[in-house]
């Protein structure tokens, strides 16, 4: 089986021609599409809001094109936070979801009018002392043990840093009452990159039963119930993508059995997603530059592990096209590798493809989330460019590739260093 990219070899080598490879590019047809998809299946609540996680694509050309859509921002620091407020979003169009938080970043989303979604009990009081108690906030609950759909295990809550326990959060809920506090959240996270559309309603379930016991053991005000983010995208071709309309649809009549019979029809639903938004619209575009042959077959490209790094720091599968050879037997068996120093510096083990030979152009697909983000400089390797692909088929620069310069920029009298 195989993933279709959304560039042609013909287009890749027209923009090649201007913007050397490696680089990511992102459809911004597909991004829009999908935006809707997930506006459309969850229609049926009307004060719902998916929250971008910025951390997945912190791009701002990306974060208005989310913003034309009708999303806010999900951030979990300052830069965050700045980008969103650089990028128009604004008051409640800004959610702060961190952890082991600073002052300073609490002051500042405080100051943009961000809704504040508390990780630990403990931070109340330094959210007091810095800033005062807003009037909405939100809590991260987590459950402890093990999440499961069905018999399969997803995740182990238990061994996360992240959110508060059930005590806890009843008795945060009860201190920022009394604090001035009237409008209240829960947040949960409990499993990451699910292909399975029982997730999302599993997870309500869980979260929509909590917020009618603490409605009756606080008696406060719950505003809105924030799902996070965890619906993910199928890396492997062989696997089926989740339905967001089957997955609204499930949100819907746990929303119905749950929250309506309690008096809580009124609340809202948000989502915080990232992986699903970008993830599959996003390309990394790499060149090969060598192949070696001793007692595995190598073909190096151009690109390494600090433009992608999560088949390195993860093991993490991403389908390989060689454009032009789509449709030639993957009859040779290659690791697929970049030119750092590090033996986990592979995009692809033992991966069965076509003949590869110096030249050919690889699409390293569902690199649109979590991979330019997650990028670094190990062996002074440069960040490389974001492009655009736009609807109308033109293509732009919307983060250029880093220089040396960049990379020596920080230190006190660079060049003296390097001359």
């Amino acid at each position: 089986m195989s993933k279709t990219p959304f560039i042609t070899k013909e287009k890749a080598e027209e923009i090649i021609n201007k913007y050397p490879t490696p680089f990511h590019i992102y459809d911004e047809k597909g991004i829009r599409e999908n935006a809707r998809r997930l506006k459309e299946a969850f229609a049926w609540n009307k004060g719902f809001k998916e929250y971008f996680a910025v951390k997945a694509t912190p791009n701002p050309t990306i974060l208005k094109i989310l913003k034309e859509e009708g999303c806010g921002t999900d951030c979990s620091s300052f830069a965050e936070l700045l980008m969103s407020k650089k990028c128009g979003f604004v008051n409640p169009e800004i959610m702060f979801s961190s952890n082991d938080t600073p002052e300073e970043e609490f002051k500042y989303a405080s100051e943009i009018g961000a809704i504040i979604n508390l990780d630990d009990i403990t931070h109340i009081d330094m959210l007091e002392k810095v800033c005062g108690i807003p009037e909405t906030i939100c809590c991260r609950y987590n459950p402890g043990g093990t999440f499961s759909i069905s018999t399969d295990i997803m995740d182990n809550p238990g061994d996360a840093k992240y959110g508060m326990t059930r005590e806890q959060i009843s008795k945060a809920f009860i201190r920022l009452k009394e604090l001035g506090a009237n409008n209240f959240g829960i947040h949960s996270f409990l499993a990451s990159n699910t292909v399975s559309n029982e997730y999302y309603p599993t997870l309500a379930r869980i979260l929509f039963k909590l917020a009618v016991e603490l409605k009756e053991e606080t008696g406060v005000h719950i505003g809105f119930i924030n799902l996070s983010g965890g619906v993910g995208v199928p890396y492997t071709p062989d696997k089926e993508p989740n339905d967001i309309y089957v997955i609204g649809q499930g949100v819907k009549k746990a929303f119905e059995e749950i929250l309506v019979p309690a008096g809580m029809g009124d609340v809202s639903i948000f989502t915080e997603l990232g992986r699903f938004m970008l993830a599959p619209y996003g390309h990394l575009v790499t060149t090969v530059v060598h192949e070696k042959h001793i007692y595995k077959e190598y073909i190096g490209v151009d690109a390494c592990a600090a433009n992608l790094m999560r088949p390195a720091m993860y093991g993490a599968y991403h389908h390989i096209t060689v454009l032009g050879k789509e449709n030639e037997p993957c009859d040779h068996v290659y690791d697929v590798t970049g030119s750092l120093c590090e033996n986990n510096d592979k995009f692809a083990i033992d991966r069965k493809l076509p003949k590869i030979d110096i030249g050919d152009i690889i699409v390293i697909h569902d690199a649109g989330a979590h991979g330019f983000a997650m990028g670094y400089n190990y062996n002074g390797r440069l960040r490389s460019a974001e492009l655009l692909l736009r609807e109308d088929g033109s293509v732009a620069e919307i983060r250029r590739a880093e220089t040396v310069e960049d990379y020596f920029a920080t230190l006190d009298n660079y060049w003296n260093v390097i001359d």
